[in-house]
């Protein structure tokens, strides 16, 4: 992997071709640069200077692990203590804690997408401070799409366009598909005073029903606070200083060193999922790929990315968005299903019925959902 620079010309704008162009350098980028990279050249745009810090709980699922694996295994020198964390069910409000089984590994976000595009292959570039403005298509079938770094714009002709840049996807509405709503998401990185768990605490109190729901997990020396909060929420940062003031009466958690904001995908519709167009394909969030129930991203774009890398590594020419839809199928089917049992999950007796509900039942369902 290569971090490619543009000569500065007014006047004649640079054009660069490629086989496939990659919008985005999250996992579901990267998988998807890493897998058609064997097709011919790659390149990857992102609109923000790298390495970025994007706004996560850097829980690596077994998921993940499993689709590394042909990769390269999480390197232990980035495992946070503790090294691994179990998920876990908190109903702070009546004091009933549920355990399970399911253990992630523990990151900070920031370092592992820079690991990652570490390990794309030769053919691959990456350039950052880029952002996709368009497309069209041309005569040849190939794509027209003009992109910008800084006050330059410039062309880049490819075969095949991936959308992997996120919830907010430009490449997404690009093609007039519907957007998606969106959860409001805050996370403080605050001092840890005291030891606490080594778990992925999923938690809920009524006190804020603003909250679908909130996680707390140790990273070293700090923990990680994070709260999603429905669509429409209003003063989100207020909600959060009241959060964090409940949290700190039960919990050693310390000053806030960094707050962070972004907005994650909320599934109204398995319609709204959709796998791009003609020779746009779109991995990710970009195209509706992640769990409606948990809200886990990366396994997700992970599977997506390598689905449409393979697809395009095929060499199908206008078959090739074929290839990938029938790729991710089973992610499809699996939103569908959890689709049908979130508003369950996500209701207030729903979330009650869990403190009732064996630790091995729980245990055992967590994995699915």
């Amino acid at each position: 992997m290569a971090l490619m620079t543009i000569e500065e010309n007014a006047h004649t704008p640079p054009t660069i071709e490629v086989k496939t162009l990659v919008v985005g350098s999250g996992p579901s980028g990267f998988a998807a640069a890493y897998y058609a990279a064997p097709a011919g050249k790659v390149l990857i745009i992102d609109k923000f200077t790298l390495p970025r810090d994007k706004s996560c709980g850097g829980m690596i699922h077994p998921l993940s692990q499993e689709i590394l694996k042909d990769i390269a295994p999480v390197p232990e020198w980035m495992l946070l203590d503790p090294s691994s964390v179990y998920f876990r069910y908190n109903d702070w409000d009546k004091g009933r804690i549920r355990n399970t089984d399911l253990a992630f590994l523990n990151v900070d976000r920031a370092p592992f997408d820079e690991w990652l595009l570490q390990q794309l292959p030769d053919g691959v570039e990456v350039m950052d401070s880029t952002r996709y403005i368009s497309h069209a298509p041309r005569p040849d079938g190939r794509l027209d799409v003009v992109a910008q770094k800084g006050d330059e714009q410039f062309a880049i002709i490819c075969d095949f366009l991936v959308g992997a840049d996120g919830t907010r996807s430009s490449v997404r509405k690009s093609l007039g598909l519907n957007d998606f709503e969106k959860y409001v998401t805050l996370q403080d990185f605050c001092i840890l005073e005291g030891p606490i768990a080594p778990a992925f605490d999923c938690f809920w109190f009524d006190a804020i029903p603003e909250l679908g729901v909130g996680y707390v997990i140790p990273k070293s020396e700090r923990v990680l606070v994070g709260l999603i909060y429905y669509p429409g929420t209003k003063k989100a940062h207020e909600l959060q200083d009241r959060a964090l003031e409940i949290l700190r009466e039960r919990l050693p958690i310390g000053e806030t060193i960094k707050r962070e904001a972004w907005a994650a995908l909320k599934h109204s519709d398995i319609n709204d999922i959709s796998p791009g167009i003609g020779r746009v394909l779109l991995t990710g969030e970009a195209g509706g790929y992640l769990s409606p129930t948990s809200g886990e991203g990366i396994s997700w774009a992970l599977d997506s990315g390598r689905a449409a890398g393979r697809a395009i590594a095929q060499d199908l020419g206008d078959e090739t968005l074929a290839a990938y839809a029938a790729g991710v199928e089973h992610l499809r089917r699996d939103i569908a299903r959890r689709l049908w049992v979130f508003p369950i999950m996500n209701s207030r007796w729903g979330k009650t019925l869990m403190g009732y509900v064996p630790r091995t039942v729980i245990s055992k369902a967590t994995h699915y959902l």
